[in-house]
């Protein structure tokens, strides 16, 4: 609704062809459709890229050092952004050959562009998506199961992407935190043994994890895993 003020503001109408909803007018209609896609950018980068599982495994690790504001929530969602970018690049450019540059040369209508941009996030999306996922929000949705997953609509293949994503990193932060748990428990129990009650272990441990995590060169080994899992 804004978009569609703003466009009116710009272009006012004068007399009946000021609103010429034909297809000789068509810039008005493209640039309310440009500000609403803009609206739900941050609404498809979660929900139909990996950034899902990006941040997730980021905030465990951040919990398992036990820095509550190191790395802070920018470096964080840009760090995933720009890793999202390169994964989904390949996407990308098949959306832009198959639907982007036939609508700027004119070959085929907005309609059109859409549906054939939809293709390859979708392959994408279903090949990461569990079948348990998919099947849960087939009969959720009361609808004939498909012959094949191609058939699927996005409202199925979506909300089924994000959970198998968000399995996926919460399964990776578990391991994760693993390593880190187990360097709590024993600074836990030599300072408890020694009799440094007063003394909270966290204080002692932060430290040793965040030296350990960055002699094995931990961001390198973390982005090189979460890599190979796409």
């Amino acid at each position: 609704m804004s978009g569609l003020l703003l466009v009116l503001v710009a272009r006012p109408p004068s007399g009946m062809n000021g609103l010429n909803l034909g297809t000789n007018n068509q810039v008005p209609w493209t640039i309310v459709f440009t500000l609403t896609l803009l609206t739900l950018v941050p609404a498809i980068l979660l929900s139909m890229t990996p950034m899902v599982r990006l941040l997730v495994v980021f905030h465990f690790l951040r919990q398992a050092l036990g820095t509550q504001t190191a790395p802070s929530n920018q470096v964080l969602m840009g760090l995933g952004l720009m890793m999202t970018w390169f994964l989904m690049q390949p996407v990308l450019v098949q959306v832009d050959q198959q639907a982007v540059e036939p609508y700027r040369q004119g070959q085929i209508s907005g309609w059109e562009a859409i549906e054939r941009g939809a293709g390859p996030p979708k392959a994408y999306m279903l090949h990461y998506a569990r079948e348990k996922d998919l099947a849960l929000f087939v009969s959720a949705s009361m609808t004939t199961r498909p012959g094949k997953p191609d058939d699927l609509p996005m409202r199925v293949v979506v909300p089924a992407y994000m959970l198998s994503e968000l399995k996926a990193g919460f399964a990776i932060g578990a391991v994760l935190f693993l390593p880190f748990l187990l360097v709590d428990m024993v600074v836990a129990s030599i300072t408890t043994s020694i009799g440094m009650y007063q003394l909270p272990p966290v204080v002692i441990s932060t430290p040793l994890k965040i030296l350990l995590f960055v002699m094995v060169d931990g961001w390198n080994l973390l982005a090189g895993s979460l890599l190979k899992s796409f």
